[in-house]
């Protein structure tokens, strides 16, 4: 049986070009980056090209590009220095920011690095109430905002441009976690009010353990990790050479066929989503799904009460299809969706994420509808 793989916003397959290019490099180049002689300057200039290169992608300076171990401890990294550095003492956030940021700054409240996180008030959607973020900014002291482009549960989008305009007007710190959209969505930093945003590869058909984190160059912050000069002081250990050589080539790839690959992953999307409406029962969408407020790789899809409705995604499992019912980060555990819940989902109903990519086929979604229909038509509660 051939898997049918739709959980794209978990991770992305690696693509073939990509990895080709991270083949060449394992295979010829082996130096370390930080030593002096021909084979590390080699391996030194492989990454500083790969910097350029996202650097010009992002209308970035390559002095602006930090690479990571991915978005979480780019997002990490933002917070907890960017706080510390400016000594600020109250962060905003929303209850359905993924963990790496709503845990961060939680440990930092409870640990006392900052007095004060507040949330802004989210509607049944996913979107961000901006009246109330401005009230939230209006304080006499300086905050610290994250707030992430598009939900990764939800696909919700935030408007990152009115949110910037607001940080800017009350002298706030904007962190943005664009891991969702990062390579899907075209970034111009110099128009971007943030001061930072993040990337992690594998979210875009690059290698796993790999991302970056743009930090403008209008502001500087002390580093979270310590013991070299890599990355010029700001993050010591020696660098991911081979993942930062297909992090650069994945993000070059999504930006030259970025058109394309929107209007082709829209139309499944789409077609999945009216598919769904016409064959099953009452089945409605978490969060939006208006082609412009919604991610085009995400459709949460929230199904009609039923019969051991917490086997549903084990079921399509077993049947071949691969998705989610909430964030991967939090497979395994027993705890429901925190995003579901802050947007006030029905508990009883279950909630399956599917996230498609450039690979991806109508002819796999039919088989997928079918599949579904089998499962609610024999489980349904009535």
């Amino acid at each position: 049986m051939e898997r049918i793989y739709l959980d794209n916003a978990a991770t992305t397959p690696l693509d073939q070009e990509v990895m080709a290019e991270m083949v060449h490099v394992m295979s010829n180049y082996y130096g370390n980056p930080s030593s002096i002689h021909a084979q590390g300057r080699e391996v030194r200039t492989l990454i500083e090209k790969a910097r350029k290169t996202v650097a010009g992608l992002l209308n970035a300076s390559p002095a602006e590009i930090f690479f990571t171990s991915g978005g979480t401890e780019a997002d990490n990294t933002a917070i907890r220095c960017g706080i510390s550095t400016f000594n600020i003492r109250h962060a905003i956030t929303s209850k359905i920011e993924h963990h790496a940021v709503e845990h961060t700054l939680s440990m930092m409240l409870n640990q006392g690095a900052i007095d004060k996180l507040s949330y802004v008030n989210v509607d049944e959607k996913g979107n961000i109430d901006y009246n109330h973020l401005e009230e939230l900014l209006s304080g006499n002291q300086r905050s610290f905002v994250s707030l992430m482009h598009a939900n990764n549960e939800l696909g919700t989008l935030t408007d990152i441009d009115r949110v910037g305009a607001l940080c800017e007007n009350y002298n706030a710190v904007y962190h943005c976690d664009t891991v969702q959209t990062m390579g899907h969505y075209s970034y111009d930093v110099r128009k971007l009010k943030a001061q930072f945003i993040v990337c992690s590869a594998h979210k875009l058909h690059g290698p796993k353990g790999v991302g970056f984190l743009y930090v403008n160059h209008d502001i500087k912050i002390s580093p979270m990790i310590f013991g070299g000069a890599q990355e010029r002081n700001m993050r010591g250990g020696t660098e991911n050479v081979y993942g930062i050589v297909g992090l650069a080539k994945a993000l070059e790839m999504a930006y030259s066929d970025l058109e394309s690959h929107q209007q082709h992953i829209q139309d499944l999307k789409n077609y999945l989503k009216d598919r769904l409406v016409n064959e099953i029962p009452d089945v409605y969408f978490n969060g939006e799904t208006d082609e412009d407020k919604s991610l085009y790789t995400v459709l949460s899809v929230s199904f009609p009460a039923m019969e051991m409705s917490d086997m549903l995604l084990f079921n399509l499992d077993i049947n071949g299809i691969s998705a989610s019912g909430g964030s991967a980060c939090a497979s395994g555990s027993n705890i429901g969706s925190h995003v579901l819940t802050g947007v006030g989902a029905d508990p009883n109903r279950p909630s399956i994420r599917f996230s498609f990519s450039k690979f991806n086929t109508k002819a796999e979604l039919d088989v997928v509808v079918e599949k579904l229909k089998e499962i609610v038509e024999k489980n349904l509660v009535v």
